[in-house]
């Protein structure tokens, strides 16, 4: 029975399992967004996040701490410098996993394990969504023969609003085109019904 175990040993030794962490951590710190396993993403988020919690403090011990887990000197430059920075104002949750699906030689559950800050597409959507303003839908449409008065800005926006009037008043001249009534039928013949 596994009562409290809440480790994923991953199937390694521990030595193993630190190894696996530490290159992975390293991986995710370098390319900010790795694919792997779900498991492997689980036990990533538990191992990388109190390290970038420790970067936001930039001293000498909370760099030999983190060193002592990574020990690679170009990941903790690339932690305490950029990282650091963008996760700054962030109070956790610096890791965002997406399951992809299953994996077609083995069929282990693949997740994509990535840098929450550092998703360009989905932070510009974002931005995207903030921007907008909900409108009303009491309101409707305009009526189709009314046409607003609006300010004119400048010259380019003045000749469209002198043009709108134009198109409308020929449409409004065009005579309406009415269908003739049918001649009665003459004596003699008659209608076909269907």
């Amino acid at each position: 029975m596994r009562h409290g175990n809440k480790i994923n040993h991953l199937g390694r030794t521990h030595s193993h399992r630190d190894a696996l962490l530490k290159n992975l951590a390293i991986s995710l710190i370098q390319y900010k967004r790795i694919e792997t396993t779900l498991a492997k993403a689980k036990e990533l988020r538990k191992y990388v996040e109190p390290l970038i919690t420790k970067s936001k403090n930039d001293s000498t011990h909370s760099r030999r701490t983190v060193f002592s887990y990574l020990q690679d000197k170009e990941a903790i430059k690339t932690l305490f410098g950029e990282i650091a920075e963008k996760v700054a104002n962030r109070n956790g949750g610096y890791t965002r996993i997406i399951k992809l699906g299953t994996r077609f030689g083995d069929n282990a559950e693949v997740a994509l394990i990535e840098l929450v800050d550092y998703n360009e597409a989905l932070l510009t959507s974002v931005e995207e969504k903030s921007t907008k303003t909900r409108r009303s839908r009491r309101g409707g449409k305009k009526a189709e023969g009314a046409v607003e008065a609006a300010p004119v800005a400048d010259e380019s926006s003045a000749e469209v609003v002198e043009e709108a009037p134009a198109v409308e008043a020929v449409v409004q001249a065009a005579p309406a085109v009415e269908e003739a009534p049918e001649a009665p039928a003459a004596e003699g013949e008659e209608t076909k019904e269907a």
